[in-house]
């Protein structure tokens, strides 16, 4: 019988390679004649982008407050002199020149407080008094009338340190309102559960400008002779009100994913309901719910434009009243808005990533 002989294969060429910026634009820009053709036209869009963006935002822009040399280069290029010139009353608002320095100030104080209550070092009991103090200091501050300070009304508060203000103090008050809102909505009492659903319909039912105008137009007019609020506070708890509805569906959702057994044997340890819900349910439900929660307060720190109507002028107010009361500088709005959206940006970018941070540490305990 013939036995069968070996016969060799030849060598197969080297696969091309698949890692690194080169592997990966091989697999996903150019896998196909038809994907390199598109990824070269979008580049060379790109790229002429590009060009003109650098040409109009840097090589022929005006950057002194020059207001002739700002005219001669519209159409051409960008006049960033008007945030040299009108930039100190879009961060500060109708603040009193003089007394920038409080804002800047109280400012930096509740954003730092407010970073080292994101840091688990600082995680403990003395964060109560800690925030009790920085805001006893930011609003002695802003308002003054004491300790020699000028009094400054807070209808003259606006620009940063107002759009900052609404955020921290609306979203700290928010938070926990809208966790026992999420827990009323699942309780088995009838009464709280048709309060708590009542409250969440009511105020998702309408957008946020309609509660800020019935919190400073409307409210006053129910009030008893001679009590007056201020429109601050009032917009404050109307701020609040609204970011705690929607948290609250967030929280429950949070709440509902969690699974039954562990709250059982919770009850078979002699934990009581608060026990169980502060210790097992809610903090894998609220780890479950970080990024649904931080679209919250981005969104909420963006709305905070809308206390516009009842006259405080926040970022985005201050940079209106600063152009509409200059018909100079006002054919540079653009330049302006660009400016502050670069603001917003850095915010929300923060936020964004401090969330990434809790979502991977929470991931990281869950498979421990």
């Amino acid at each position: 019988m013939p036995t069968s002989q070996f016969q060799p294969i030849d060598p197969r060429p080297m696969p091309g390679r698949q890692t690194g910026l080169v592997g990966w634009a091989k697999a996903n820009l150019f896998s196909s004649w038809s994907n390199s053709l598109v990824t070269l036209l979008l580049l060379a869009v790109l790229g002429a982008g590009l060009i003109s963006t650098w040409d109009w935002a840097v090589a022929k822009a005006v950057f002194g407050s020059q207001l002739e040399a700002c005219n001669n280069a519209r159409g051409v290029g960008a006049c960033w002199g008007v945030i040299a010139e009108k930039g100190r009353f879009i961060v500060m608002g109708r603040y009193p020149d003089t007394e920038h320095w409080r804002p800047v100030i109280a400012t930096a104080l509740m954003l730092g407080v407010v970073a080292m209550s994101c840091m688990p070092r600082f995680w403990s009991a003395v964060l109560v008094p800690l925030w009790a103090g920085m805001l006893v200091v930011y609003f002695t501050l802003m308002k003054g009338g004491v300790l020699g300070l000028t009094e400054v009304p807070t209808d003259q508060w606006g620009g940063l340190p107002l759009t900052v203000m609404l955020t921290v103090i609306g979203m700290t008050l928010a938070f926990p309102l809208s966790i026992f809102v999420a827990l009323g909505r699942r309780s088995t009492m009838p009464a709280i559960r048709t309060i708590c659903t009542l409250y969440v319909e009511l105020i998702r039912g309408v957008p946020l400008i309609t509660v800020l105008f019935m919190a400073s137009f409307m409210l006053p007019l129910f009030m008893p002779e001679g009590v007056k609020i201020d429109v601050l506070i009032r917009v404050v708890v109307g701020i609040t009100l609204f970011a705690a509805a929607y948290m609250a569906e967030v929280v429950r959702g949070g709440l509902q994913a969690f699974p039954n057994g562990q709250t059982e044997a919770a009850a078979t340890l002699g934990l009581n309901y608060w026990q169980t819900q502060r210790k097992i349910v809610l903090p894998q439900a609220l780890a479950t719910v970080v990024p649904s929660l931080m679209n919250t307060f981005i969104g909420m720190f963006k709305d905070t434009s809308l206390v516009t109507i009842v006259s405080l002028y926040e970022l985005t107010g201050a940079l209106s009243l600063a152009l509409n009361s200059d018909a100079n500088w006002r054919p540079f709005k653009l330049e302006a808005y660009l400016f502050i959206t670069l603001i917003y940006f850095v915010f929300c970018f923060a936020m964004s990533r401090y969330s990434l941070w809790v979502e991977e540490r929470t991931a990281v305990s869950k498979t421990r």
